[in-house]
């Protein structure tokens, strides 16, 4: 072997090694996620070992719906009985029960009178009381009623480890004051096939968070933010951007992990909230939309923050240090919050109905998903060696990609107008105005960056300017009409199918499922020829009855779609967070109780 040849071996040698100890790294750190699971699984199945715990997950616990049967009696004029009989080895939660009654006077109030419970040291909840064998509540109402809608949301567990959702169902009260029985329930809000997202296992639940963590990266909100730190991977030290790519991925876990631990705990104070919640603020949504509008700025060259803000300075070749790099997966976080992957929403509606380790493991394998092509394109040579050269195209290139971030900063004002009115979304759009001229005036002289901290300062004063709140809209769409819990349950005693879909003027994959497929003409046709429905859930600003709804089915996250068949014994079910013409198709003809029509209008 000549010298070049045993060159080009030991280079080749050289990649394959470093490619050997990428993955390697990557397995080592899933391996100690999955070990870090074992041993609580173990300890809660208590069956000695890991496939019996997942055996168990998967295979032999109860539905929701058999294990916990409710049954409600009226007793009173002012007074209802909620009843479960609870399977040996499960039990409720007392702090989880919570009852909702509507009649056409609207919501009546309720007081829970409680029976002795029994106190546990839980390990999803901590010091808890909980109900074994039955539960026997009193409902006492702040007036009498006659016919109305009574919602019982309940949560328990099996001894054997498994935590359910919180499990929601519907009943309708009818008759004089005189004491009645409500035997039948006309919402059955489990998720898939009754229990399926109680059924999840801990690894199929790791592994959809991971999944939706790597799409997560092609997500229109995330995509224009990661592809210049790509670009930087071109040129430079290779063991530098490993070392970068790591302190990425610890801030998007980082970041994904206190979200998780703020929500979390928001849910525990009775919020019912779910992922993308602060984009429920308007103040949170216009202070978004400042930062894409300054990052927008250095990127357009008008101002200069330096390499340390974000890895997004003048320079591509990875300048700034490692916060830089921190920082710059703290970011893609924030700017991730609009979006929803794919596979993410049963993970994270699982996760958030877990003790804390579980939940933190959970959001931990989001963040690892997320950041992995990252960290996987620092150690490989080949992918590194496939992106274009420098040169001159990428200052272009730079200034190219700041008009992506001005568009999103014009959408983020739109959904601010949406959430606080006209006047405050103008009032924002003159406050971008003198964030451009404070940001601009700050690379000068000392008395002119005391003069654009000024301006700045008055810029933020703006973002706090709210107007009147906009009328809510009676639908979104022609042939759509607005969601509520009595409404829905009505349609469902008369045999009408009904599709709910939660939706949000900030939540991206929302709005492209809509424009793509939900509210074209062939899909409006399709829904009429059905004989089905359209519920809009409109989750754009807070509110409690929207997220008791997305929590009844096992998700913390939005889009939801949920179809319900005409029979209101039959279960609902999920359609994909991702939709096309063929899915809605399919889904039509399930519930459809005019298949003939529906048939001969889709040939």
């Amino acid at each position: 072997m000549d010298q070049g040849q045993r060159l080009l071996a030991t280079l080749l040698c050289q990649r394959s090694l470093l490619t050997r100890r990428a993955l390697l790294a990557m397995g080592l750190l899933l391996a100690t996620l999955l070990l870090t699971i074992a041993a609580p699984v173990t300890l809660q199945a208590q069956t000695g070992g890991l496939g019996g715990a997942l055996s168990q997950q998967t295979g032999d616990f109860l539905p929701v719906e058999q294990a916990y049967q409710l049954e409600v009696e009226r007793t009173g004029p002012q007074q209802l009985r909620l009843y479960w009989q609870i399977t040996d080895g499960y039990y409720l939660y007392q702090h989880r029960f919570k009852v909702k009654l509507e009649d056409a006077g609207g919501t009546v109030g309720t007081d829970i009178q409680f029976p002795e419970a029994l106190l546990r040291n839980d390990e999803f909840f901590g010091d808890v009381q909980v109900y074994y064998h039955q539960a026997d509540l009193k409902v006492f109402t702040e007036r009498s009623f006659e016919t109305a809608t009574l919602t019982v949301t309940s949560q328990g567990c099996a001894d054997a480890g498994l935590c359910y959702p919180p499990y929601t169902e519907t009943f309708e009260l009818t008759g004089s004051n005189e004491p009645a029985v409500a035997t039948i329930p006309t919402s059955n809000d489990a998720g898939i096939n009754g229990s399926s997202q109680g059924t999840l296992g801990l690894l199929a639940a790791l592994g959809f968070a991971l999944l939706g963590g790597v799409i997560l990266n092609a997500m229109p909100c995330v995509f224009p933010i990661l592809s210049l730190k790509v670009l930087s991977f071109a040129t430079g030290d290779p063991t530098e951007h490993r070392r970068h790519a790591w302190w990425y991925l610890l801030g998007v876990v980082s970041s994904f992990v206190g979200v998780a631990a703020v929500l979390a705990a928001l849910q525990s104070a009775g919020q019912l909230i779910g992922w993308g919640f602060q984009l429920q603020s308007p103040g949170f949504v216009i202070g978004l939309a400042y930062l894409f509008t300054a990052m927008a700025l250095s990127l357009s060259g008008l101002v200069h923050f330096g390499g340390g803000i974000m890895n997004l300075g003048q320079s591509l070749a990875g300048q700034g240090g490692i916060r830089g790099s921190f920082f710059t997966g703290v970011l893609a976080v924030v700017v991730a919050s609009p979006c929803t992957a794919p596979f993410m929403g049963s993970a994270l509606g699982f996760a958030l109905t877990q003790p804390t380790h579980i939940a933190a493991l959970v959001f931990t394998a989001l963040g690892v998903g997320m950041a992995a092509p990252m960290v996987m394109l620092s150690y490989s040579a080949t992918a590194r060696n496939a992106l274009p050269k420098p040169g001159p195209w990428m200052e272009r290139l730079k200034e190219l990609m700041a008009f992506p971030l001005y568009l999103t900063a014009v959408w983020l004002l739109w959904v601010a107008g949406k959430q606080a009115g006209l006047d405050a979304m103008t009032a924002a759009l003159a406050g971008l105005v003198l964030l451009a001229l404070g940001l601009y005036l700050y690379r000068g002289a000392l008395w002119q960056r005391l003069l654009a901290m000024t301006i700045i300062v008055a810029a933020v004063a703006l973002a706090t300017v709210r107007g009147d709140t906009p009328e809510t809209e009676s639908a979104r769409a022609p042939g759509t009409v607005p969601y509520s819990a009595q409404a829905l349950s009505g349609l469902r005693s008369e045999g009408v199918p009904v599709f709910v879909d939660v939706t949000a003027d900030w939540c991206i994959t929302c709005l492209a499922n809509e424009q793509a497929v939900l509210f074209t003409e062939s899909t409006r046709k399709a829904f009429e020829a059905a004989g089905v429905v359209y519920m809009v859930a409109d989750w754009t600003d807070y509110d409690a009855d929207i997220g008791e709804f997305v929590q009844s089915h096992g998700r913390n996250g939005i889009p939801l779609y949920v179809m319900y068949p005409a029979d209101s014994n039959k279960q609902p079910f999920l359609l994909p967070q991702l939709l096309t013409s063929s899915i809605i198709h399919e889904a039509l003809a399930k519930v459809s109780p005019n298949e003939n029509n529906l048939e001969h209008d889709t040939q």
